[in-house]
């Protein structure tokens, strides 16, 4: 199943990361080619994002569902394709290093299911390593400006 995950280490409290990534509205729009989201309940909203895998360029809706908050340290979702057949898991998953050091973890695993599967998670293997990555620096640096503005 096409998957990424990206780690990196914050010089900052596990306390002010939850704070950020426990609220969606937060993240989500530091998400790869991002249009927008929803929240629909606490815990399930709707997404929209631009495709642009290979030749097939098209907005995709998403359904993510919430499966655990973890206070202080794990969000984890499902996903789902409102019309498109895609399926999929992930998490932010935070481990403090020390008191103003802490790790963060995110994953992401996207399954497309169909006629045009094999093409479409082809390209996937390839880019959701990228997205998991560039929504990782994105948090990171959105994190570095909250901390510098307090």
């Amino acid at each position: 199943m096409p998957s990424g995950m990206h780690q990196v280490e914050l010089d900052l409290p596990i306390e002010d990361i939850w704070n950020f990534v426990k609220d969606m509205d937060n993240w989500a729009p530091l998400v790869p080619n991002y249009i927008y989201h929803e929240k629909l309940t606490d815990r399930m909203s709707t997404w929209e994002f631009k495709s642009d895998i290979g030749i097939m360029k098209k907005k995709i809706s998403l359904i993510i569902d919430i499966k655990e908050w973890l206070e202080p340290t794990r969000v984890s979702f499902e996903l789902k394709g409102k019309s498109e057949k895609y399926g999929g898991e992930g998490y932010f998953e935070a481990k403090p290093i020390n008191l103003n050091r802490t790790k963060l973890t995110g994953f992401l695993e996207v399954i497309a299911i169909g006629k045009m599967s094999n093409a479409v998670n082809s390209k996937l293997e390839t880019a959701l390593p990228k997205a998991i990555e560039e929504m990782s620096l994105a948090i990171c640096s959105k994190l570095g400006e909250l901390k510098r503005v307090k």
